[in-house]
């Protein structure tokens, strides 16, 4: 019989205990970084963290297929996967800034089951299980999250990614429309936006460019804090390139916002 979500979800945050220490580690340490084929960065800690979760997955899970953003797809011989992501915000991680994570999620049959997002330099994690709501844990403790109910854009609180990328990706017109409907704008980006959104902090997240490793972990988080994700063009896909996250009740709106309208600006 296949491990129940609170089982994974549970190992998931075994592996996050583990790899916690190493990621800051390397953090506070000195950093071997080259550029990838897209220009992104990769340091050591990104492939030895993903070498380790590997190792564990494999040894608790052999059955159990991986795939990383690093280490590529081992498709295993099942039906579940795990999706990982081992320094997503690794420019943050390169010059010093907090706000990077681990990224742990699983899935069977193409249905995320749990999830972890583990911010040990914020001394941050966020979790979800699938029917099973999400949650935050700190160091003043463990709570529920929800996404906020603001329902007007003029309420709202818009984050996005990178301008340039919006930009190159054809919707920085709808981005500064939305802006410009809404109460405030800021550029938090990678799973940091996302995490604010599904803890009621934000309301729209946008980006371009992230990939399902970016995105899966993230998405149950949001999805069981009673938000909504989709691609920028409405598509009910986690897959990339392009990712709109928010509390649901705006999604509707914003997807109109980012569509319609003269340019703004």
């Amino acid at each position: 019989m296949p491990d129940s979500t609170s089982q994974l979800l549970a190992f998931a945050h075994r592996l996050a205990d583990e790899t916690d220490p190493m990621a800051l580690d390397h953090f506070r340490g000195e950093l071997t970084v080259t550029a990838k084929h897209d220009r992104t960065l990769v340091t050591q800690a990104d492939t030895g963290i993903e070498e380790r979760l590997r190792e564990r997955i494999s040894a608790a899970y052999p059955r159990h297929g991986i795939l990383g953003e690093e280490l590529g797809s081992d498709p295993g011989d099942g039906e579940t996967r795990w999706i990982l992501d081992p320094i997503d915000g690794t420019h943050n991680f390169v010059r010093g800034i907090e706000i990077w994570a681990t990224l742990i999620a699983v899935e069977r049959a193409g249905e995320l089951l749990a999830a972890v997002v583990s911010a040990p330099a914020l001394g941050r994690r966020w979790y979800a299980s699938r029917g099973g709501g999400a949650g935050s844990r700190s160091r003043d403790g463990e709570r529920p999250i929800h996404v906020s109910a603001v329902a007007r854009l003029a309420d709202a609180q818009v984050l996005f990614s990178t301008l340039r990328s919006i930009d190159a990706g054809g919707h920085g017109n709808g981005l500064r429309r939305l802006a410009a409907s809404a109460w405030r704008d800021r550029g938090f980006g990678d799973f940091w936006g996302y995490m604010l959104v599904a803890s009621g902090s934000a309301e729209v997240m946008l980006e371009v460019g992230p990939t399902l490793w970016d995105l899966a972990a993230p998405a149950l988080v949001l999805r069981e804090a009673g938000g909504r994700i989709t691609s920028l063009d409405g598509a009910e896909s986690i897959s990339g390139p392009t990712a709109l996250a928010t509390n649901g009740v705006l999604h509707e709106a914003v997807l109109a916002t980012l569509r319609d309208g003269p340019a703004a600006g």
